[in-house]
């Protein structure tokens, strides 16, 4: 009987913890799949910006305003190319809200400012796990790879990203694949 309730006591005591931890991102699902097919069809280069504008809103939306707060600051640090200051708010905004792809991506392109492909890598790769259907995570995969060496995964990873957007500045870094067309 001791042994059962002792998980019950500490179910208890955590309820209210987890209470005040990060919330679900807002689900803009359906509204990224809809501008994401939008975007695939788009007919000109500004015609993609403004969708690209508009996905970026929505992937900028974080959970809550603590999470924001975060955000908006990571972003003005990286903005000043203070690295180290925008990495530490992101490592703080991931350990707050960990199921946010965005916090990933942008410590991420933080990591990548300051050539740390390894780092960035591995924040991108959850970042596209928690939405594969992230152009900015998977473009920024394809520069990743790129800066580590990684050519022919980089080039797979860049077609992924211009599948989405065939408007992308880096669709410039497009390169033929061995025994494969472009």
């Amino acid at each position: 009987m001791r042994r059962l309730a002792m998980p019950l006591a500490l179910s208890l005591l955590a309820g209210p913890l987890l209470a005040q931890g990060c919330p679900a991102a807002p689900d803009h699902g359906e509204e990224i799949a809809r501008l994401l097919e939008s975007l695939s069809a788009s007919r000109s280069g500004a015609e993609a910006q403004a969708i690209a504008a508009e996905l970026w809103a929505l992937r900028m939306e974080a959970p809550d305003a603590r999470a924001q707060a975060l955000l908006d600051e990571g972003m003005e640090a990286r903005a000043a190319f203070d690295v180290p200051s925008a990495r530490e708010i992101f490592d703080r905004l991931v350990a707050y809200c960990p199921a946010y792809a965005e916090g990933y991506n942008q410590r991420a392109f933080a990591a990548y400012l300051g050539a740390d492909f390894a780092a960035a890598l591995q924040d991108l790769d959850r970042a596209l796990e928690l939405a594969p259907r992230h152009i900015g995570a998977l473009s920024g995969k394809a520069l990743t790879l790129m800066g580590l060496g990684r050519q022919v995964e980089a080039q797979i990873v860049l077609r992924q990203a211009l599948a989405l957007n065939p408007w992308l500045a880096e669709r410039r870094l497009l390169r033929e694949l061995p025994g494969k067309d472009i």
